[in-house]
């Protein structure tokens, strides 16, 4: 059996007619930009996150770009980021000309570690840039705490985590301000490039509208100097109908996610799921599989199913000879790519041991809402069997 990492033409197939409307409606409507679809997205998706306020732009890049862009970050300013995420994170703080400041994970859950922070605060620190990497929340209150203390600004880069809960609230309206992309392979996947800003905060809200609209909240009355990033309506047509079968897809996922979990741990004592700082305990690291932590306080809608072995490329492969399609997420941290690591880029970072670390081990396993159980138990038998060959 072959096993995609991901079906992007199932969810068409089941919300078919659904789409076909949407679609027609926005043909019909005659109107294509920033129009009814996008404004109802926006209300919509603020309420879901349980948010005031949804701004839709163009793409995930723009909706961090802009958000600094709001807070007023610039040339000159540190924005603390994790060393563990995708490059995007660390490029809206350089395209609005600031600088990112990379601070390392937790081990056990891979987010931006709380406890670093602190030795990484100057006097041009403006905000902290914080991500719900693969789609387990950060831990808001332990990082709200350090902006308080430090009168700056909390963002969340929310990427990954459409429908996430922390302590029981749903991400999107809890930080300063929230970002998120709903690149296709998202949880909340438009069929093209889309993105939007959630907040509770109207100034920055109001900014974001002006920003995405070339600076402009009347038509040739240009404020300041914005850009075009407009959320399509066709896009958000899309988004509305994806969003009304959200929850019920992100819990198709926590189904597979969890069988994972218990199917793998009970095939070999050598499998192991970490707790905090537990990955330092394992006893036979060549031939132990490391699972995902979920932390009490966190409910995530697993984006990703992440997995750590020390022989990661061996195990890509074993699987891919057994028609199983992994990713990894991500083969280089930003630091080391080349973006960064040029003198000319301006970064100073220290050596960042974790994020290289997890560079090298980090294994994505097929999830999605539209996997079948039979396609999890080949993934369970071929992990099992990469175990007993080492």
């Amino acid at each position: 059996m072959s096993v995609a990492f991901q079906d992007f033409h199932a969810p068409y197939l089941e919300l078919k007619d659904e789409f076909d409307s949407a679609y027609r409606r926005f043909m019909e409507s005659g109107w294509f930009v920033l129009g009814k679809e996008v404004s109802s997205f926006e209300d919509e998706y603020a309420s879901y996150c349980e948010a005031e306020y949804c701004v839709g732009v163009a793409n995930g890049l723009d909706a961090l770009h802009l958000a600094l862009r709001a807070m007023d970050i610039g040339a000159g300013d540190e924005v603390i980021v994790p060393s563990n995420t995708y490059i995007a994170t660390w490029l809206a703080v350089s395209q609005a000309g600031a600088i990112p400041v990379p601070v390392e994970p937790d081990m056990a859950t891979y987010n931006l570690n709380p406890a670093l922070i602190e030795q990484a605060v100057t006097p041009r620190t403006k905000a902290i840039l914080a991500v719900n990497l693969y789609g387990q929340p950060c831990d808001y209150d332990a990082l709200l705490a350090i902006v308080r203390k430090h009168g700056i600004r909390l963002a969340i880069d929310n990427a990954q985590a459409h429908g996430a809960r922390y302590n029981g609230r749903r991400v999107g309206g809890i930080a300063d301000i929230e970002c998120h992309s709903f690149y296709p392979s998202k949880n909340l996947g438009a069929y093209g490039e889309a993105g939007a800003v959630t907040t509770n905060d109207p100034v920055l809200a109001d900014r974001i509208r002006v920003l995405r609209n070339y600076g402009s909240r009347v038509r040739y009355h240009n404020e300041v100097p914005g850009y075009n990033s407009r959320l399509d309506e066709l896009q958000a047509a899309f988004l509305r109908v994806k969003l009304r079968h959200l929850d019920e897809w992100n819990g198709r996922r926590d189904v597979i996610a969890q069988r994972y979990l218990s199917a793998i741990r009970s095939s070999s004592s050598d499998f192991s799921s970490p707790d905090s700082g537990c990955s330092s305990k394992i006893q036979n690291p060549k031939s132990n599989i490391i699972l995902p932590f979920v932390p009490s306080w966190a409910n995530p809608v697993w984006h990703l199913f992440v997995i750590r072995h020390v022989q990661r490329d061996a195990l890509q492969k074993h699987l891919a000879e057994h028609g199983i399609q992994t990713i990894i997420h991500y083969p280089i941290p930003p630091h080391l790519s080349g973006a960064y690591s040029n003198p000319k880029s301006n970064i100073q970072h220290p050596t960042l041991r974790i994020a290289e670390q997890l560079a090298n081990e980090v294994l994505s396993l097929p999830i999605g809402p539209h996997m079948k159980e039979d396609q999890a138990t080949e993934v369970i038998a071929a992990l099992s069997s990469f175990q007993a060959i080492i």
